[in-house]
């Protein structure tokens, strides 16, 4: 019996494309090529949202890989708007808040967990979330799924965790977690899945 969610959030709740804040970026620095700016700063962002690092110090790193010119303001604000909800996840959670626990577990940043949380409201139906910077831990490792497992209480066996990198759901899968390999494509799939198990 199922009797809790674990959401991932990108490309699950929220569509997102980095590519819009790339090609921002792009235009108040000295590395014109979107793609270029991405292979500079990757190693810079997985480093910050596996908690390597704050906030500021992704900032400086990303500044100096891409001699960026504008202001902090100009690239958070950059960075964060990459977003639009998925509006069938949406009204999905709209259904199951109330009747379960709702939980997130996230490779993330601070920048995005607090932008996300403030543009858009269906956020605040989630009981708390694991974010990889906070965790200082990302999947498909397996602590961050440990972690999530203390802090929430959760059983593997009675949560059901929906993700759409399937490494993911590989590990959250050998660990007993009920899977979903989501794509927004396909929602009906998850319905027809939910539905075997009993969640209507």
């Amino acid at each position: 019996m199922i009797r809790a969610f674990l959401f991932d959030i990108g490309n699950v709740l929220l569509k997102f494309d980095f590519s819009i804040a790339l090609r921002k970026l792009a235009t108040q620095g000295e590395v014109a090529d979107p793609v270029e700016v991405m292979a500079r700063i990757d190693q810079i962002k997985l480093a910050y949202e596996d908690g390597q690092f704050d906030r500021a110090a992704f900032l400086r790193g990303a500044f100096d890989v891409l001699r960026y010119r504008g202001t902090e303001e100009e690239f958070v604000a950059a960075w964060e708007d990459i977003f639009v909800p998925n509006e069938p996840m949406v009204a999905l959670v709209e259904k199951l808040h109330g009747r379960f626990p709702l939980y997130l577990l996230s490779n993330t940043s601070d920048i995005h967990r607090e932008y996300v949380f403030r543009r858009y409201p269906f956020f605040h139906r989630f009981t708390a979330g694991t974010y990889s910077y906070e965790a200082k831990a990302s999947k498909p490792g397996r602590d961050i799924y440990a972690i999530a497992q203390r802090q929430f209480g959760l059983e593997p066996a009675s949560t059901f965790f929906i993700d759409d990198l399937l490494p993911n759901i590989e590990t959250a899968r050998a660990l007993g977690f009920h899977t979903h390999h989501y794509h927004h494509d396909r929602h009906g799939e998850l319905l027809s899945q939910l539905a075997s198990a009993g969640v209507s």
